[in-house]
C-alpha cells in the first residue's frame, strides 16, 4: 500500500475496478472512434467522444450499469474541474509517482506494467487514460487537505479528542507485532523465476520459527530480506494484506507477489487493545472510509464552487 497521501493502493483503486484484471481479457474490446468529436468544454479544456469511449470502457470494468456514456461524460467533466484546479495550484503528484503508483497496481494483479497496460488496451481504456485518472486521484486529497486545513488522515487531532468525547467507551481493535518476509525477485528476471520463488517462498512458511529467529531463518534462503513492521493496527492494515492476516495459519500469511517479490507476513503477537492510540486510529480510519465512498464533505464543497465559477458547455 502506498502510505499516507502521496499515492493510491492497490486497494483503493479496487473501489474503482470492481472485477479482477485478470477477468478483464473477457471484455470486447471499445471501437476505436474512427473521428473524435467535441461532447463538452470546461474552461476551455475540450472532452471528446473518444474520451468518452474510454471512460464508459472504464466503467465496464467497474460493472457500472445506466447510461455508460453520459455517466462517463459527467465523471470526465468533475475530473476536468479538480485537474485544473491542481494544476493552478501546483499540486499534482509527478510522473514518476504515477509510474509507479502503476507499477505497484499491475504487481498487486500479478501482472508486469506491460501485461497491464495490454489489459488496459484491450478493454478500450488505454495506459494514458488510466494514468490520467490516477493522477487526478492521487492528487485531489493533497488539495483537498491543504485547502480545509491540511488535515492529516481528514481529521484533525481536535476532532479525534471531540469524537473520544462524544463516546462513552473508547474502540477496541487488535493491534499486531509484524514481520515481512521478502523472497526478493529482481525486476529483470521477473518473467522467468516468479512462479519458483513462489513456491519456494509457499514451503518456508512451515519452517518459519517465529520472529525471534527470522534473521537466521533467512540466511538460509538465497535474497529473502526480513523487515520489521513494528506494531500496526487493524484499521492500519493495508486492504490486500487484511483478508490474508484474517486467515492467517501457523503465525504466517499466505504469500503475495509484488513489485519487491514474492511475500508474507509472520505474525510476531497480536492482542486487542482500547486506549487513546487506538481510538484516534479507529477514527481516522473511518474518515477515510467515508472519503473513499465518495462522502468526504470537503471534497464535494470544493468541486461545487469550481463547478459555479466554470464555463462548462456541452455539445
Amino acid at each position: 500500500m502506498i502510505n499516507g497521501r502521496k499515492g493510491v493502493s492497490a486497494a483503493i483503486l479496487s473501489a474503482f475496478l470492481a472485477v479482477s484484471v485478470a477477468s478483464s481479457v473477457a471484455f470486447v474490446p471499445t471501437p476505436v472512434v474512427a473521428a473524435s468529436q467535441i461532447r463538452a468544454v470546461v474552461n476551455k479544456t475540450a472532452i471528446t467522444s473518444g474520451d468518452v469511449a474510454k471512460r464508459a470502457a472504464f466503467l465496464r470494468l467497474q460493472r457500472r450499469s445506466g447510461n455508460l456514456n453520459k455517466l462517463a461524460l459527467e465523471e470526465l467533466v468533475t475530473e476536468a474541474l479538480k485537474r485544473q484546479e491542481i494544476a493552478r495550484v501546483g499540486a499534482s503528484v509527478s510522473v514518476t509517482e504515477v509510474d509507479k503508483a502503476f507499477e505497484r497496481f499491475a504487481a498487486s494483479n500479478k501482472l508486469s506494467p506491460k501485461q497491464m497496460a495490454g489489459i488496459l488496451g484491450q478493454a478500450g481504456v488505454g495506459v494514458e487514460h488510466f494514468k490520467s485518472f490516477l493522477a487526478v486521484q492521487m492528487s485531489w486529497p493533497r488539495l483537498v487537505n491543504a485547502r480545509y486545513g491540511g488535515r492529516a488522515g481528514g481529521l484533525s487531532k481536535q476532532d479525534v479528542i471531540a469524537k473520544m468525547l462524544e463516546n462513552k467507551q473508547k474502540p477496541v481493535t487488535t493491534e499486531y507485532f509484524l514481520k515481512q518476509v521478502i523472497f526478493v525477485v529482481p525486476a529483470s528476471k521477473r518473467n522467468a523465476i516468479t512462479g519458483k520463488r513462489k513456491a519456494e517462498a509457499e514451503a518456508s512458511r512451515s519452517k518459519f520459527p517465529g520472529c525471534d529467529g527470522a534473521m537466521d531463518f533467512a540466511r538460509n534462503y538465497l535474497d529473502v530480506s526480513i523487515r520489521n513492521l513494528g506494531r500496526v493496527m487493524a484499521p492500519e492494515l493495508p486492504d490486500e494484506w487484511k483478508p490474508l492476516i484474517e486467515k492467517a495459519s501457523n503465525g504466517t500469511t499466505a504469500t503475495r507477489v509484488t513489485e519487491k517479490g514474492v511475500e508474507y507476513l509472520a505474525i510476531c503477537n497480536q492482542r486487542q487493545v482500547s486506549d487513546d492510540v487506538a481510538a484516534e486510529v479507529v477514527f481516522r480510519a473511518e474518515d477515510i472510509g467515508k472519503e473513499k465512498k465518495g462522502d468526504d464533505p470537503n471534497s464535494e464543497k470544493y468541486i461545487e464552487e469550481l463547478r459555479s465559477k466554470a464555463q462548462i458547455v456541452y455539445r
